[in-house]
């Protein structure tokens, strides 16, 4: 399988939009109350993917700009928010976004910025700002442990999953944001979110990640039937609870 982020998952987007979980209320809160970003706010949302975190920001007064280079998540999030009167999608990636130079005030970019080419991205994140802008970057950060159900999850998808190792280790640290931010590093937070699933929605949060084997597949039919058991024994209620750590990372690109 490719790691090419624009399109591996092109094929996933019915799930991406059911059975991904969003961002807490406290990610704008903490923009807002502790970073001084204004509530109307012009924000560029780069790898918006299907509306998710642009949703976030819509509901709360903010004009955003989704920038997206795969057309079927674009697509998505335009049936989903296009009709809000504070949305619009573009057709580019966080290296090229097409937008205007300092034609924004905030950028933000959440699950996707593991993809991006880190240092192209800071410098059109820099050119797209306004001189005051800011860049928050944040992603939900599924916990390994802390209950049977989530270290069941982690032990099958190291098991199962195509490229799931490598995929994981794509995501940055305090440390490598810190360097990322450089001397314009200003705040960190860190917001815990979760989800409750019955057996569909599982099934289904599974197969929005780029690393699960899809029908046809070798590891698809013992992966699926791994998950079932693993619900049976630890669901409660009919439910799992999948937990999230939330990390923001705010800043000027230096």
């Amino acid at each position: 399988m490719t790691l090419n982020s624009t399109q591996r998952f092109t094929d996933r987007v019915a799930d991406y939009v059911k059975y991904r979980p969003s961002y807490p209320q406290e990610v704008v809160s903490f923009l807002h109350e502790t970073c001084g970003v204004a509530p109307a706010a012009r924000v560029a949302d780069i790898g918006a993917g299907t509306g998710i975190s642009a949703q976030l920001f819509i509901a709360a007064g903010h004009p955003v700009i989704a920038v997206e280079p795969n057309q079927a998540m674009r697509a998505a999030a335009d049936s989903w928010l296009g009709d809000s009167g504070l949305f619009r999608s573009v057709a580019g990636t966080a290296e090229a976004t097409t937008l205007e130079a300092a034609s924004v005030d905030l950028v933000i970019a959440a699950q996707a910025f593991h993809w991006f080419d880190p240092a192209t991205a800071r410098r059109e994140f820099a050119r797209i700002l306004t001189p005051s802008g800011l860049v928050a970057l944040f992603w939900n950060s599924r916990r390994l442990e802390g209950s049977p159900f989530l270290a069941g999850y982690e032990a099958l998808l190291r098991r199962y999953g195509i490229d799931y190792t490598l995929v994981a280790e794509r995501y940055a640290d305090d440390a490598a944001m810190a360097e990322w931010f450089g001397q314009g590093f200003l705040h960190q937070a860190r917001f815990a979110n979760h989800q409750r699933l019955d057996l569909a929605g599982v099934q289904g949060r599974l197969m929005s990640s780029s690393y699960a084997p899809k029908p046809g597949h070798a590891n698809y039919a013992p992966m699926q039937a791994a998950l079932r058991t693993l619900f049976e024994r630890t669901a409660q209620d009919g439910e799992i609870e999948l937990t999230y750590d939330t990390w923001v990372y705010v800043g000027r690109p230096a």
